[in-house]
């Protein structure tokens, strides 16, 4: 229903719906004074801006007390921005609870898992399973939407903010409770629990549902099944709060699209939202660069896995940031180049949307050093001139409104409870890091020029060649059959150490590792060899093994070995091995690589499918190629990872942003960021 959204913005002449990318930001009036919001609207038309979202926290001041409400600004800020052509996603302000509602009833406020209540003073202060705090801001909802049900503003509806971000895991009475319900909704039998939580173990056994607590600090390590069934749980309460108040959204709004801003980053792990995509009516998606050496490929990456979550079709970029943010130890200003190369890469894997936190950066509260559109020097700054900018440059790239990815040969397999189960306490290494492997996966395939798409477990795996699964932790007797589907069909599948251990209990498969996945990759485990920090192996290809290692015995006459270890305790034994199967084939990699060993050693997986890179050469890790399709045609990306000047020839189409010289190649700058649409053939 992103459509939906986009056609409320812009019409053509004859009032039919027009091809527009949206623009804009968080726009928070209420810390301003009146005659600000005059400039605002006259600086969002110079730039461009078309959306904004509003009254993300203005729960305390649009209901000041129990039986006191106060729409009239909002009123006028609403008449205000439609009057100057600006929709509104209009956000229900139930993230931040008012300081009213908390002094009556602080039983909303969530816990610990020490006991510790979470007080008020910052944001998102609220359990939520909480009976009360639900029944408020309901009500709340219901306000907002028969409030402004039908205004010509209101674009669409924004669910509360960033849901989890601070409040994922409550560990309070009301989330004893109701994790209880969810145990039985799951297990059905407290026999069933018992097996799947193995409490035989420790003495742990349960003879009654009241027993059962969220796994609060301990003596020593909890239950590892209770822990990950109450991670579950966790991203399911927040997501059942979402949908109560969508419903009261869709009763009185049905014709307006309903989502919330997920935040697909590397920090962000405790909500499943390849699970909630289905409960929005389009994606949306917050997105803050993270410091680092891959921090463009980690962007590119999350940008990827959005449009993986949507299923390949447009989505909504909520949140970015102009430039610095203010919640790093230290929080760098962006570069020239930076602003539009980062938001253009969001485009490039499917946003229909250009959106920042915020409009006008604060004069006050802890995000006043947090950047924005307009920043504390005012509209004469070089950052604003950077926004106009890129107002203008998505105009220009209109066309693109509406495609969807352009499915890529290479998929990368992304598991939320994979993520969750490898990454627990009382593991053979507690230095395994599920996102980073992910990513070093993607970054040398970026490295050689290849693209491919990161995909949440449940996407349709028949649309790759090759399936790329990393540290696939957990897997369902359902999935294993799956995947063994995929190659014997002709898929190429890799996946690596600490992959297809346990099942969807936490529980080990028997008889060796990897487990569930030792049929297909004709391999057997007996003992793991995790690397204490800082060890590495060498492996006979010349490559670098870290963090991990295996003993590997092939246990099928059609295992081939493409690497061994040439030192360490497994010196001699197999590192790298693939099995066919089928019409496909199931490789199996035993160590951490990194991004250039995996640079190297990936040829030789891609090599069965006949996979390779469709840049030159010459700019083969240099550039970033990504492609889109739709009505309009197909649109190629081509985006600078690099900060000196890039040529990339043998190009044809027609260029929507950037050049095509007479020589047939496109002059990157810097950082920059070239669009192209390709020929229909």
């Amino acid at each position: 229903m992103i459509s939906t959204l986009l056609s409320r913005l812009q019409r053509g002449p004859d009032g039919a719906p027009a091809p527009r990318l949206a623009f804009g930001a968080d726009y928070n009036p209420e810390q301003w004074p009146r005659e600000v919001w005059e400039e605002d609207v006259r600086l969002m038309r110079e730039a461009g801006v078309n959306i904004v979202s509003v009254a993300i926290f203005s729960w305390a001041r649009i209901q000041p007390g129990p039986d006191t409400w106060d729409f009239a600004w909002l009123d006028e800020v609403m008449d205000l921005l439609h009057e100057n052509g600006i929709g509104v996603d209009l956000a229900t302000a139930t993230a931040s609870p008012p300081p009213w509602l908390t002094t009556a009833h602080p039983e909303i406020l969530p816990v610990t898992d020490r006991g510790e209540a979470v007080w008020p003073g910052a944001r998102q202060h609220w359990r939520p399973t909480s009976p009360v705090f639900r029944e408020h801001a309901l009500r709340l909802v219901r306000a907002m939407a028969t409030r402004y049900a039908g205004h010509p503003a209101l674009v669409a509806w924004h669910v509360s903010n960033e849901l989890g971000c601070h409040n994922v895991y409550d560990y309070s009475d009301d989330a004893a409770r109701a994790f209880r319900a969810w145990l039985r909704t799951r297990h059905t039998t407290l026999d069933a629990l018992n097996h799947a939580w193995g409490t035989a173990f420790w003495s742990q056994r349960y003879s009654d549902w009241d027993q059962i607590l969220p796994p609060r600090l301990a003596a020593s390590h909890p239950n590892p099944t209770q822990q990950l069934d109450f991670k579950r749980f966790s991203s399911d309460a927040l997501k059942e709060h979402l949908r109560a108040e969508r419903e009261i959204l869709r009763e009185l709004t049905p014709d307006v699209p309903v989502t919330t801003n997920f935040m697909v980053m590397p920090g962000t792990k405790g909500m499943n939202y390849a699970d909630w995509a289905a409960e929005v009516d389009f994606v949306a998606n917050d997105h803050y660069v993270v410091p680092g050496p891959r921090e463009r490929d980690e962007l590119s990456f999350s940008a990827n896995l959005t449009s993986g979550i949507a299923g390949g079709r447009p989505w909504f970029l909520m949140e970015h940031s102009t430039s610095a943010v203010n919640w790093q130890p230290v929080n760098l200003a962006k570069r020239p180049g930076e602003l539009a190369r980062d938001s253009l890469t969001h485009v490039a894997h499917g946003a229909d949307a250009v959106c920042f936190f915020q409009w006008r950066q604060s004069a006050a509260g802890a995000e006043k050093y947090h950047s924005a559109m307009v920043p504390h020097a005012g509209a004469d700054s070089d950052l604003f001139r950077a926004v106009t900018a890129l107002g203008d440059t998505l105009k220009a790239l209109a066309p693109v409104a509406g495609s969807e990815r352009e499915p890529a040969e290479v998929g990368i397999l992304f598991d939320w409870e994979s993520w969750w189960a490898s990454e627990q306490d009382s593991h053979p290494t507690s230095l395994l890091d599920y996102h980073r492997e992910a990513l070093e996966w993607y970054s040398a395939l970026l490295s050689l020029g290849i693209r491919a798409d990161v995909v949440p477990t449940g996407a349709d795996l028949s649309r790759h060649q090759v399936l790329i699964a990393p540290v696939l932790h957990l897997v369902p007797a359902e999935l294993a059959k799956d995947l063994t589907r995929y190659a014997e069909q002709g898929g190429h599948l890799v996946t690596t150490y600490f992959s297809g251990v346990v099942d969807e209990h936490d529980h080990v498969w028997l008889g060796g590792y990897p487990g569930a996945l030792r049929e297909l990759l004709g391999i057997r485990v007996e003992e793991f060899g995790p690397l204490p920090a800082g060890r590495t192996v060498e492996l006979d290809d010349a490559t670098t093994g870290g963090l991990w290692t295996d003993r590997i015995t092939a246990t099928s006459p059609e295992t081939e070995v493409l690497a061994r270890y040439r030192t360490g305790v497994h010196a001699g034994r197999p590192a790298v091995t693939r099995r066919p199967t089928g019409a496909g084939s199931a490789a199996y990699v035993s160590t951490r690589l990194g991004v250039d060993g995996l640079a190297s050693l990936l040829p030789r997986l891609l090599e069965p499918a006949g996979v390779s890179s469709e840049l030159p050469a010459e700019v083969r890790g240099l550039v970033e190629a990504t492609v889109r399709r739709g009505p309009e045609g197909r649109f190629l990306f081509l985006v600078n990872r690099t900060d000196d000047a890039v040529s990339v020839p043998g190009v044809t189409g027609e260029a929507l942003l950037g050049t095509i010289g007479a020589d047939g190649a496109v002059a990157l700058g810097p950082r920059d960021v070239a669009v192209l649409r390709l020929p229909s053939s």
